[in-house]
């Protein structure tokens, strides 16, 4: 009997369970979490490797003409290592971690979800799933604030397969933000989208023009996608120290001088 519980709970069936039970469920990124990891004991003993921590998050991928979602792991956290979970035993423990800068925001199709597991071997291993409201890092924000006092106002959040950019946080993806321009560039401005790189020294922002066609030149600009102009900038945490008023007066300058 005690063989074929150990074949069931090696299926899954029978085997330790794990919830994690988070204390807050609307974090900024970069936050530190907190909560108590809770697993219940299966039908037999087990030897667990690890308890870990996947932030996740999904990114759309173009694939034969066709946009599909894939799942892609933000951050790993170890919990805890190396002990027996005895049958019908409950175990709980506090446990925290520090969300990563560049978390996404869950705005528009961008979820994110804390996946808990215990690495069993020759086992299934055990996944509980939560899922979070992440708002900005704090350099993000004063650079959000900074473009609604310009006037822009968010049309769409996206989290896009972009090796090429993503690579500058360990990603395959970027999250975009999309912008709709005010009146005053009405007539030079279709769009603008910014990609966030915050880290623990300031923040660097990748922003696309993308400009609106003017005469016959510009419109083969627009044919041959020359008409988006792709900008780096940065603030250091001093300078978003300066304020919005100062954010705002850069990111206008920046602008101009692209359109």
């Amino acid at each position: 009997m005690s063989m074929f519980k150990r074949m069931l709970a090696s299926a899954g069936i029978g085997a330790a369970k794990v919830d994690l039970m988070l204390h807050q469920d609307f974090v900024n990124a970069g936050d530190t979490i907190s909560g108590t990891v809770r697993i219940q004991g299966g039908r037999v003993d087990q030897e667990v490797d690890d308890v870990y921590a996947f932030v996740k998050t999904r990114y759309l991928k173009e694939l034969n003409d066709k946009k599909m979602e894939v799942e892609a792991t933000v951050s790993k956290f170890l919990l805890a290592s190396k002990f027996k979970v005895v049958a019908e035993q409950v175990y709980e423990f506090p446990v925290s971690f520090q969300l990563p800068a560049i978390t996404p925001v869950t705005l528009g199709r961008s979820p994110v979800w804390i996946q808990t597991g215990l690495d069993i071997k020759e086992a299934i291993d055990p996944k509980d799933q939560d899922y979070l409201q992440v708002g900005p890092h704090p350099y993000c924000a004063v650079i959000m604030d900074a473009m609604n006092q310009l006037g822009f106002r968010i049309r769409e959040v996206t989290c896009e397969y972009s090796p090429r950019y993503g690579r500058i946080n360990g990603l395959d993806f970027v999250q975009e933000f999309e912008f709709v321009p005010p009146s005053q560039f009405r007539n030079q401005l279709d769009e603008l989208e910014i990609v966030f790189f915050p880290n623990e020294d300031g923040i660097e922002l990748l922003l696309q023009i993308d400009r609106k066609a003017r005469g016959l030149a510009g419109l083969f600009a627009d044919a041959l996608d020359t008409d988006e102009s792709f900008v780096k900038i940065r603030f250091d945490h001093t300078q978003l120290a300066y304020g919005v008023d100062y954010v705002a007066d850069q990111l206008l300058a920046t602008i101009h001088k692209y359109v």
